[in-house]
């Protein structure tokens, strides 16, 4: 019958099923899921490991690389301005240690000169008692020559010398009067020693100014 023959004719063709379903009926999952996770898991590695390699190629080719003139321009300079702040400290201290050394001598001298404007008349005293004849000799003497010595060893010296021309520097004038031995405007004789430390006047000699003839 032909109803029957195209059964046959279809029994003998193979049949081929394609299954559609979103879902697999055996496991429950959507189809196509782990394909997509296994050529994820592929290729991830690989990308991954291409970039590290490129960023590791990169740090070693900036290392390597030469400096820029920019940046070797800005370590000179740095370089120069902290040489420049060193070397202007060490004068700023030089001159400091050279203040303070001047300024302790400053002290010294003063100190010095103090004592010794305090012993002019004690000198004034001695050079009385030497005129009168009582330092010739005996202990006071001895005693006078000694500090003699010891005001010449700080500097001082006197200023008795007659003859030379009046200077109002180291000489004061107490009286003039004439004198045939003597020129004008010279010292005559000196009432009053004076004294001197270095081109420091302490007190000038009081003397006799000559007139002239």
């Amino acid at each position: 019958m032909p109803h029957h023959g195209n059964e046959e004719e279809h029994g003998d063709e193979p049949v081929n099923f394609n299954d559609k379903r979103k879902i697999d009926p055996e496991t429950g999952q959507p189809r196509g899921t782990e394909d997509a996770e296994a050529e994820s898991e592929d290729s991830a590695p690989a990308d991954t490991g291409a970039e590290a390699l490129a960023e590791a190629e990169r740090i070693i080719n900036e290392a390597g690389e030469e400096p820029e003139p920019a940046l070797e321009a800005t370590a000179t300079d740095v370089e120069a301005e902290l040489r420049n702040d060193l070397l202007r400290l060490q004068a700023e201290y030089v001159n400091y240690r050279k203040r303070v050394e001047r300024d302790r001598e400053q002290v010294r001298e003063l100190a010095v000169q103090s004592v010794l404007n305090s012993l002019l008349p004690v000198l004034d005293d001695l050079d009385a008692a030497r005129a009168h004849g009582d330092l010739e000799d005996g202990p006071f003497a001895a005693v006078a020559r000694k500090l003699g010595t010891i005001l010449e060893g700080h500097g001082l010296e006197r200023i008795e010398e007659a003859g030379v021309e009046f200077d109002p520097n180291f000489h004061e004038a107490l009286m003039q009067q004439p004198n045939a031995e003597v020129p004008s405007d010279h010292v005559a004789q000196v009432l009053r020693v004076g004294y001197k430390k270095g081109e420091r006047v302490m007190r000038a000699a009081g003397v006799i100014v000559s007139t002239g003839e």
